[in-house]
């Protein structure tokens, strides 16, 4: 630690991870890094930066956004109170902040100068490690832990960053989270401070579209990054595919990354190829149809996932996976490549993506030698619930395919038709249930799934509304014979159901386990009477 380090402040409780200690920035310093602003002469220094007046920290920057109901300026005074000793806010902020008492720094565009600050404030941690960025709808948790798998084996000590939460090696770091998968930039950059400081040499993390619309990731140049596709999802924040499309693709711009890994089976993908080229990014493909860097050759199902052929460019290799179906085998493909193109080989990372695991993602739940096969994924669209459909039923050995989905409440509701359109194209039977409703009508969300599957239902397809979630799961059970898969699609690793304004206790897995128990030993009290 140098002389001029300081301590990090006890956090208040539930605070996002920081490092235990760091260089302040001096206030000249952190003024210049700004393209233009307006600010005092004189300023503190700053030992940290937050937006959330409640998580202030002595010595830290406080930013003001304009928020949906307030301007976050109007709360500097008790950011001030709780140890903020200046503020970054817009012309409207200032107003609001000008009776705190401390010096103000004045911008067009605070989220993007907020995400300049926190990388200056935490020293640029990024620049010390490799960076692995993954976005796209479907598929991004998956590669993201097939890519830590792969760096594990090869001897990295590796961070995530992601919708399982954060973690170093594989143990988990407790912290607030601001967001579902990527943190606004303030706690990002000071997560990636504190994963460099506990000595990762590696970060993989999932980049959302609404943290690239949001400019969380600004302040950081990816080593590599990675497309998995496009599908149909959060178009009530986007609007349209074509701005969902557009947030994504700003983490294959110079800024934000020096190599981009882009799957071409997807149309967006070879869209995407075409603007990194005029950018200047160099693009690596990856294809199961399409001619590509990294082309899979063949794959096949196998007992415990799958196993597949893939040409690189380093030679023609064979991976067999401990996770099924062909959009895993693609997820591996693309894994490899980002390995690769991060300077690893072959033969140190291929026995990490052979064994990876992700939890919630095509998860097979352990029931009994005589039981159907229970399995639990996130999938939440339609293209991911085709997905897992299509991989469940290839492992579906003369049985049949049971489907228990929902569709989340207060998001994009056009959605919700095709779930229950393509959940009905490919299962036997299809249970419809909640998912989290949050604010909405849980009958009302069924009811829109429901019609979806009842019109594509062909004959013989059953299509039920099984109620609340661990109702539909105990009928999928009830319904089920030894030889038949049951898939509970839509929640995967969450151990929570948001109802109202609640978060109640539920995970898949475990209300699946509960729930075969109850039926096991109600099976053997009736057959001892």
């Amino acid at each position: 630690m140098s002389p001029e380090s300081t301590v990090t402040p006890t956090p208040p409780a539930g605070a996002a991870l920081r490092p235990s200690q760091g260089d302040p920035v001096g206030w000249t310093d952190l003024v210049a890094s700004f393209d233009s602003c307006r600010a005092n002469d004189n300023g503190p220094a700053i030992t940290g930066i937050t937006l959330d007046s409640r998580q202030v920290r002595p010595g830290d920057l406080y930013v003001g956004l304009h928020g949906l109901h307030a301007h976050g300026a109007s709360f500097a005074a008790s950011a001030v109170e709780s140890g903020a000793v200046a503020v970054l806010t817009d012309e409207d902020g200032a107003t609001l902040a000008a009776e705190a008492g401390v010096p103000i720094i004045v911008v067009d565009d605070p989220r993007a100068a907020m995400a300049v600050a926190a990388a200056k404030i935490f020293g640029r941690p990024s620049d010390a490690m490799t960076m692995f960025g993954i976005t796209g709808t479907n598929g991004k948790t998956t590669t993201a832990f097939l890519v830590e798998a792969g760096l594990r084996a090869a001897g990295h000590h590796v961070g995530t960053i992601g919708t399982i939460g954060f973690r170093l090696d594989g143990e988990e770091l407790p912290s607030a989270r601001t967001t579902v998968t990527t943190p606004e930039s303030p706690d990002l950059q000071g997560l990636f401070a504190a994963m460099a400081e506990r000595g990762a040499s590696d970060v993989v993390m999932e980049v959302s579209s609404h943290a690239l619309a949001l400019q969380r990731v600004d302040g950081t140049c990816f080593d590599v990054v990675a497309f998995t596709n496009l599908g149909r999802d959060h178009l009530d924040f986007h609007n349209t595919l074509d701005n969902y499309f557009n947030a994504k693709a700003r983490l294959f711009t110079p800024d934000l990354a020096r190599v981009g890994v882009i799957n071409v089976d997807d149309p967006r993908g070879r869209q995407l190829v075409e603007r990194m080229q005029a950018n200047g990014v160099k693009a690596v493909t990856t294809s199961i149809h399409q001619p590509s860097d990294y082309q899979v050759t063949s794959w096949q199902a196998a007992r415990a996932g799958a196993i597949f052929d893939v040409s690189t460019p380093s030679g023609e290799r064979t991976l067999e996976l401990s996770l099924p179906g062909e959009f895993n085998v693609r997820n591996a493909a693309m894994a490899l490549a980002m390995l690769e193109a991060a300077g690893l080989a072959f033969d140190d990372v291929a026995d990490g993506l052979c064994s990876a695991q992700v939890p919630g993602r095509m998860e097979r739940v352990d029931l009994a030698d005589d039981a159907p096969t229970a399995l639990v994924d996130f999938a939440h669209t339609p293209q991911a619930i085709a997905s897992a459909l299509d991989a469940a039923r290839s492992s579906v050995d003369g049985g049949r395919l049971i489907a228990v989905l929902g569709a989340g409440g207060d998001r994009d509701v056009a959605k919700r038709g095709p779930m229950g359109q393509i959940a009905a194209e490919r299962a036997d039977i299809v249970i419809v249930t909640d998912d989290n409703p949050r604010t909405e009508d849980p009958a009302v969300i069924r009811a829109a799934v429901l019609e979806g599957a009842h019109e594509a239902a062909g004959d013989g397809v059953i299509v039920i509304d099984g109620g609340r979630r661990r109702e539909a799961i105990n009928e999928a059970l009830r319904m089920a014979e030894a030889g038949d898969v049951i898939c509970v699609l839509g929640k995967g690793h969450e151990t929570g159901q948001n109802i109202g304004s609640e978060v109640l206790p539920f995970d898949d897995r475990e209300v699946i386990r509960a729930e075969w128990k109850i039926m096991a030993r109600q099976s053997e009290e009736d057959q001892a009477r």
